[in-house]
């Protein structure tokens, strides 16, 4: 019986391959032969790097390009023509021991130690206990998605450059998974049934009322809660993270979509089938489109570019404001505003002997 082609499923970073279009290292995904399992050929697949580079090839589109590659006209029309499968019950879905979330739960990572350098204490706070933010050993964050129910589905673990807040890409992959290192220790089966969820879903049973904001990455939604958090923040994960079957849990909400600059016609055309689908009320904001410059869609900027940006513009004023300081106490505040604000919340004068 003939089996569809399908996407190399994502088994470690030797399962991501150069793209033959960008040439970029570890982003190129395979399709490989339904029967066979084999690579149908190295340039048929698709690109991560959708906003960036949007290759993507067909074995459909290849086969009608190279009709010498199938071996019978059978197989021709099942590439043309959808296959009726036989439906399966549902696998129930894994998760993880909370204990892991409480016992990773620190602000020792390099991404808050980034958040420090413009924000303050008290949003500093809200972050750590809204989102469960998580470190490692080696500094990295740990960003755990948890359910409407608790439930632990996995976390994200991400190195980010401390002084820029941009995140590291180290040849092994800038990406790892919790459950992916509690497979290796033997500590939950190898064959875990991974189902995502949003990063920060959990919060729609603690914030019932409040509306809904959904992002790409956790990165913007942190930032974004903080400088306006009366809103629920919600990150997809990436482009692609943004589908009907996660915003099941937003039925009765009020959702606004905000995503990255080159994303906004993807973005639209998904909030169409979640509309259809999900009892929510959706739109996709054109923010980003109105005020970009040509710069900026070219890096693909997303809304915590611009929130960070205008958040240090303010504190930089607050500090050409207060320069009532010694040499030594107006340095500090200069080097990190969060002093200033810190001095001013609690209404401290500085003592000079």
């Amino acid at each position: 019986m003939y089996s569809q082609p399908y996407l190399q499923p994502y088994k470690g970073i030797s399962t991501r391959h150069q793209c033959p279009s960008c040439e970029t290292k570890n982003t190129f995904t395979y399709y490989l032969d339904g029967n066979t399992n084999e690579i149908i050929h190295p340039k048929v697949g698709r690109c991560e790097r959708e906003s960036k580079c949007g290759y993507h090839y067909t074995p459909k589109q290849f086969f009608i390009d190279n009709p010498s590659q199938i071996e019978n006209r059978f197989a021709l029309s099942q590439i043309s023509i959808p296959m009726f499968k036989q439906v399966t019950p549902p696998q129930p879905i894994d998760v993880i021991p909370f204990k892991y979330v409480m016992e990773s739960a620190s602000y020792k990572s390099d991404f808050v130690r980034f958040l420090c350098e413009f924000m303050t204490i008290e949003q500093m706070t809200s972050i750590g206990e809204n989102y469960a933010l998580g470190a490692t050993k080696s500094k990295e964050v740990i960003f755990w998605q948890i359910d409407t129910q608790g439930k632990v589905r996995t976390g994200k673990i991400m190195q980010y450059n401390p002084s820029t807040g941009k995140r590291i890409k180290h040849e092994s992959g800038a990406i790892d998974w919790v459950h992916n290192k509690l497979k290796y220790g033997g500590s939950i089966p190898q064959y875990f049934n991974l189902k995502q969820c949003f990063f920060g879903e959990h919060l729609l049973k603690i914030y019932p009322d409040y509306d809904i904001a959904i992002v790409e990455s956790e990165k913007t939604a942190i930032i974004a809660s903080a400088i306006m958090p009366n809103i629920i923040w919600l990150a997809a994960g990436n482009l692609n993270g943004l589908s009907v079957e996660k915003c099941s849990v937003l039925s009765g909400r009020n959702v606004v979509l905000y995503p990255d600059l080159g994303a906004f016609e993807k973005w639209s055309e998904k909030a169409s089938e979640i509309r259809k689908s999900c009892n929510c009320r959706i739109t996709v904001s054109k923010l980003l489109e109105k005020i970009a410059t040509q710069e900026a869609k070219e890096k693909g900027f997303d809304i915590a570019d611009y929130l960070i940006e205008q958040h240090c513009l303010k504190q930089q004023q607050l500090i050409q404001n207060h320069k009532r300081f010694s040499p030594d106490l107006q340095s500090m505040t200069e080097e990190n505003p969060a002093l200033l604000i810190l001095i001013d919340r609690l209404e401290l004068e500085e003592i000079i002997a």
